[in-house]
């Protein structure tokens, strides 16, 4: 069990906002240093009643997670994808059409894209209840219930595969990068967004409310960039590009809780911290 409170997760983006001063990080002066203390104390004697007790949070796999955020995982608002999905559009933007796989495709909003620039799109995912909302949004495509280590594909079969913010949630990057390895075209494009490492400790570790309640945690990799880099070499991969885009300025970082009880910490915790991490690769 993982025994997460939110007072807890307040003093932890007070205490990077220290870390980063103590760095050096520019504007982060004495006055802010102490400012930090004073709304640590504040934090300690006036929030922790208000903000009540923390809980103990269960895990779950990505079929039941993904089962609950299905309903609403297209709404808008999610920070993480306004980061990532730009970035991986102008990728998506100089390759040719073709035949594309996107594999944990999820509610296809990638691959809603990848049809619209005129590829042929296959998708691959294990969530049943993701992929009828994908179906919905590309009708013309094909789609699979399937896992990323076995991918109902035979070898050499598509030009491009996109994998969006799912690698986190498998427990070794090598046999799924092979199997991407395994159904591109020689001189096909493999194209890999994740949630940064460093913004999974930022509350980025993702969840579903369980129906008792309860935050039950999804599996959450900590994968590095070299992590990532030496699967890929690994199998024969040329590296195009790597983009590692960062938070936006933005006055609800950390929450609303943050947001009430500690903003100043909260915005120097998440400035220019990397959101995601955007990998383009190509097979020779």
């Amino acid at each position: 069990m993982t025994y997460q409170h939110p007072l807890a997760f307040l003093l932890g983006l007070e205490g990077v906002a220290l870390l980063r001063a103590h760095a050096g990080d520019e504007g982060l002066d004495r006055v802010f240093v102490e400012a930090r203390f004073a709304e640590v104390r504040r934090l300690l004697d006036e929030a922790a009643p208000e903000l009540g007790d923390g809980v103990e949070t269960g895990r779950t796999s990505t079929v039941d997670g993904y089962r609950i955020w299905s309903q609403t995982y297209d709404d808008p608002g999610n920070p993480l994808i306004d980061v990532e999905e730009p970035v991986v559009r102008r990728i998506l933007d100089g390759l040719p059409p073709g035949v594309a796989l996107d594999a944990a495709c999820g509610t296809g909003r990638h691959a809603e894209y990848l049809a619209a620039r005129g590829h042929q799109v296959v998708g691959v995912d294990t969530s049943p209840d993701m992929l009828d909302h994908a179906r919905k949004r590309v009708p013309d495509g094909e789609f699979h219930t399937g896992d990323l280590h076995a991918l109902p594909l035979p070898d050499g079969s598509v030009d491009l595969v996109v994998c969006a913010l799912a690698l986190t949630h498998v427990p070794d990057l090598a046999p799924v990068l092979a199997e991407f390895t395994r159904v591109l075209r020689p001189g096909g494009h493999l194209v890999l967004s994740d949630i940064h490492v460093m913004s999974l400790y930022l509350g980025g570790v993702a969840h579903a409310v369980g129906p008792d309640g309860r935050p039950d945690l999804l599996p959450a990799s900590r994968y590095l960039a070299g992590d990532y880099l030496n699967a890929a070499v690994g199998l024969g991969l040329r590296l195009v590009h790597c983009a590692e885009p960062r938070w936006p300025a933005n006055p609800w970082a950390g929450g609303p809780q943050a947001a009430q009880w500690c903003p100043d910490a909260a915005a120097a915790a998440y400035e220019a911290t990397p959101a995601a991490v955007i990998w383009h690769f190509q097979r020779p």
